[in-house]
């Protein structure tokens, strides 16, 4: 069922596209077919984390999960959409750090009491997560207070972009040496076996069908991606909506919904530790690689080069998600109060761009 309803979506947005039908409903379909998408993704990659670690689960989810992210920023810098490509990056980091994040906390919270993981791995998460907010925040300080670097944003810009890939290339090895998945303790505080291999008798798909279906549905997320920029643009002008808002809330959702509805079925099920290393490995991977490398490849892709010059209020919000977040995990469980601050958090950040 759920191939068929993604592979209907898909057809129907393509359709509408090539017709050239209103722009809302061309919009509207094409981010139908992103989520529909996303299901068949997130749950194959739920299939693979049953064979896998959460360190290298959470980095493959978000390696195949951010693929329409980097997808909708090449196509968007084509067409010269940089405040928007701007505002979907730090959304994408919004919403997962706060919207995903919170709404997993109180699936998982709210159905099996208080969990209990392993924070060594979302602390670390949180530690390169304040790097790449120092990455941005020193090229927007030296614009905005037009100190002497200010002539040399594009080369400040493409500096601090090299160092983030170094980062992000030297902590791969971190992620793979992580330990095996950790018995869960449910409400009455006794230890068990984690949700997936508990009760179940079927086991997982068989290797060949989950690599078959990450496959096809990655690869449909390409001409998908494309139909949604193109939409875009018109479609918020006919609503009323700010560019900014756009990107920073319904790009980044749309585009992420991978994480989005694998991270919040892994809490469901009492898996915290891979839920979190989901969810804080989409965000993380944007920062440190998805970012710094539309930074070097945007003179390529368009009239204007994408800097690490945000609007100051977008680089605030990133450093207030990352402390809550750093606030919530650092003691190794979470309770469905934190996942109801989390959200609270999202949405009063969000509404604070509604205006644009």
């Amino acid at each position: 069922m759920a191939i068929l309803i993604s592979a209907a979506l898909v057809a129907a947005s393509g359709s509408l596209n090539a017709s050239s039908a209103p722009e809302v409903p061309r919009f509207a379909v094409s981010a139908l077919a992103l989520a529909a998408l996303a299901a068949l993704v997130g749950e194959s990659l739920d299939q693979l984390g049953q064979r896998m670690r959460p360190g290298p689960t959470g980095l493959l989810q978000a390696s195949l999960g951010n693929l329409p992210e980097l997808l909708f920023a090449v196509f968007a810098l084509r067409a010269g959409l940089v405040r928007v490509v701007q505002a979907a990056l730090i959304g994408s980091v919004l919403g997962n750090l706060l919207l995903v994040l919170g709404l997993a906390i109180v699936s998982g919270a709210a159905r099996l009491g208080t969990q209990k993981f392993e924070p060594e791995g979302p602390r670390m998460s949180v530690a390169l997560l304040t790097l790449a907010i120092a990455s941005m925040a020193v090229p927007t300080l030296a614009v905005k207070l037009h100190t002497p670097a200010l002539s040399h944003a594009a080369g400040l810009s493409d500096a601090a972009s090299i160092v983030l890939l170094v980062v992000y290339v030297a902590s791969i090895p971190f992620w793979f040496a992580g330990g095996p998945p950790q018995p869960q303790t449910g409400p009455s505080g006794v230890r068990t076996q984690p949700a997936h291999l508990v009760g179940n008798n079927r086991g997982p798909w068989p290797l060949p069908l989950t690599l078959a279906l990450l496959v096809a549905a990655t690869a449909a997320s390409a001409p998908v991606s494309d139909w949604f920029v193109t939409a875009l643009e018109p479609a918020t002008r006919a609503l009323g909506i700010s560019p900014v808002f756009a990107g920073l809330v319904i790009v980044a959702v749309a585009s992420n919904a991978v994480e989005h509805a694998a991270g919040v079925w892994l809490a469901w099920k009492g898996r915290p530790d891979y839920a979190i290393s989901t969810i804080l490995n989409s965000p993380l991977q944007i920062a440190l690689l998805l970012t710094p490398m539309l930074v070097l490849i945007s003179p390529a892709l368009g009239p204007t080069h994408l800097l690490l010059v945000f609007q100051p209020l977008l680089v605030a919000a990133v450093a207030i998600a990352t402390l809550a977040v750093g606030i919530v995990i650092y003691d190794g469980e979470y309770s469905w109060l934190e996942g109801i601050s989390l959200v609270a958090l999202y949405v009063i950040i969000a509404s604070a761009f509604w205006w644009g």
